[in-house]
């Protein structure tokens, strides 16, 4: 049997296991207490009025005893002037213990019969005689140490307590746990984090800062990387233009081709290093609200006006806050990896849901399902070959994938229904 398999289900079950315990056992050890302590009074209290009333009887004429009856009467037990009812006589290896007390209280001076009258109610009754020769019958009933009418509810509310004191044991120990556990969900080395809040225990603070400082360390980790490598792509940019000047004085010849064909490999290969390190920080660039379609447009009539079949379809009609550059290059960066790998691309756009939905469709040879998410990552390519013209850079959707998330977007792509790949730009 398994058991519960969530932290806060597991110390729920603990505490609320432990304190009902603990309340049962404190609980059961009061009433029993409570029992004993009743049954000896209420006992005591047997003994001393059987011992008065049969007194009272003694004293009283006879003619007048009748009238006591209704006086004397208790919840428990009763007096009667004649031999009782017919019953066996009781056993005296276990006799009851009212039975004990009132044998205690008048045993002495009478004679007592005790007999058990069987019925609906099973009761017993004490039979003696007066001294002048007068019987009286004491019918008892026992009954149980009477229960308190408010006691059910009270047990209820303490019940109550227990489980919100649990619930609230539960909550303050789990809570700072399920804020870093979230916090450490939503780390994403491209985009900045939230931090953590530092207050609390000393062990939640702990856990905060450290957690913080890690976001730090990482955030500084991949700036120092991506100025690196746009130093790197950078600085290489002039060494690649004196090898191209020196290629172009060479004789012509298979050779120079070659190395002309090289050198725009490396150079195209430099200026999407350049662009990917750049795409890390758009916070240079402040955003403005543009007409959606007629930014679309804008974007299309570009393709169509240098050849390329490029169409769009839908309209929102709205505006929308964003980066203007930033967006247009994931969509440029979309666009012609349709153009290249299909030959045309379709831009379509729809708002769902609040948001903004621009996809970039082709009816080329898409992407294996395993490696949807793996062409998104940098220097990336589904096509293994060391050819550019065929392979790319694996960067153009590395760097879409990186705007889109630092514009609060998301980028998805998935196969077509009909072939091809549809690439998703969904922006708040």
């Amino acid at each position: 049997m398994k058991g519960p398999r969530t932290l806060a289900s597991r110390l729920a079950l603990i505490f609320i296991t432990g304190l009902i315990l603990a309340y049962g056992l404190s609980f059961s050890l009061q009433a029993y207490e409570r029992y004993v302590s009743s049954r000896s009074m209420m006992l005591s209290h047997l003994e001393q009025d059987v011992a008065t009333s049969v007194a009272i009887f003694e004293r009283l004429p006879a003619a007048e005893r009748a009238s006591w009856l209704p006086r004397l009467e208790r919840h428990t037990y009763r007096y009667r002037l004649d031999q009782g009812q017919a019953g066996t006589s009781m056993a005296s290896d276990d006799p009851p213990m009212a039975a004990e007390s009132i044998v205690k209280a008048i045993g002495g001076s009478y004679h007592l019969r005790f007999q058990d009258i069987p019925g609906p109610v099973p009761h017993f009754q004490v039979h003696l005689q007066l001294t002048d020769g007068a019987p009286l019958t004491i019918d008892v009933t026992p009954a149980a140490v009477p229960v308190a009418s408010w006691l059910p509810l009270v047990l209820l509310i303490q019940l109550g307590v227990l489980l919100f004191c649990t619930w609230l044991a539960v909550r303050l120990a789990i809570g700072p746990l399920t804020r870093l556990v979230q916090a450490v969900d939503n780390l994403d080395p491209d985009k900045p984090g939230v931090l953590l809040d530092e207050s609390g225990p000393r062990e939640v603070q702990y856990a905060a800062v450290a957690f913080n400082a890690l976001q730090s360390r990482i955030a500084a980790y991949l700036k120092e990387r991506m100025q690196l490598l746009a130093a790197i792509s950078h600085d290489l940019q002039t060494p690649i233009t004196r090898m191209k000047l020196r290629v172009e004085v060479m004789d012509e010849g298979t050779e120079k081709e070659k190395l002309w064909h090289d050198l725009d490999a490396m150079e195209h290969l430099v200026r999407e290093g350049v662009a990917y390190a750049r795409s890390m920080d758009i916070n240079t660039e402040p955003p403005c609200r543009v007409h959606l379609d007629a930014f679309l447009d804008s974007l299309v009539f570009d393709y169509q006006d240098s050849g390329a079949q490029v169409e769009r379809n839908g309209d929102t009609g709205s505006l929308l806050e964003t980066r203007p550059h930033a967006l247009r290059r994931v969509l440029v960066n979309l666009v012609d990896n349709a153009l290249k790998f299909a030959g045309k691309a379709q831009l379509e756009v729809s708002r769902a849901h609040g948001k903004t939905l621009i996809r970039v469709l082709d009816d080329g040879p898409g992407i294996p399902a395993d490696e949807l998410e793996q062409v998104l990552k940098p220097f990336y390519r589904v096509e293994s070959s060391r050819n550019r013209s065929t392979g790319g850079t694996g960067l153009g959707l590395a760097i879409a994938q990186q705007l889109t998330q630092a514009m609060g977007g998301q980028l998805t792509l998935s196969n077509r229904t009909g072939g091809g790949l549809c690439a998703q730009v969904e922006l708040p």
